[in-house]
């Protein structure tokens, strides 16, 4: 990966980094309005906010992941594209 990939990879796993912080507080504040509307109108019966606050969760989760892990999944070698050239020509190994 030359500087310019590098940056461009950077700049965009910064970007997802900021909208998971920015999701973040959307979650707390959804969770938070259904959990109250919830305690306003029926506290007695079914806790039925835990479906919004699960449901984002799992968002949150896969969110997470996508921006804060190690290595870029869509980055290729130019040993695998070398691989792939010669398994395509039909030539042996290298």
């Amino acid at each position: 990966m030359n500087d310019d990939e590098l940056r461009e990879f950077a700049v965009k796993r910064l970007k997802k980094q900021a909208a998971f912080r920015n999701y973040l507080w959307t979650w707390l504040g959804v969770s938070l309005l259904c959990s109250g509307i919830w305690f306003f109108t029926s506290p007695t019966t079914y806790f039925w906010p835990v479906w919004v606050i699960f449901g984002m969760g799992v968002g949150a989760l896969f969110s997470g992941i996508d921006a804060y892990r190690t290595t870029n999944p869509n980055a290729i070698s130019d040993d695998a594209i070398d691989r792939e050239v010669n398994r395509l020509k039909g030539t042996p190994k290298s």
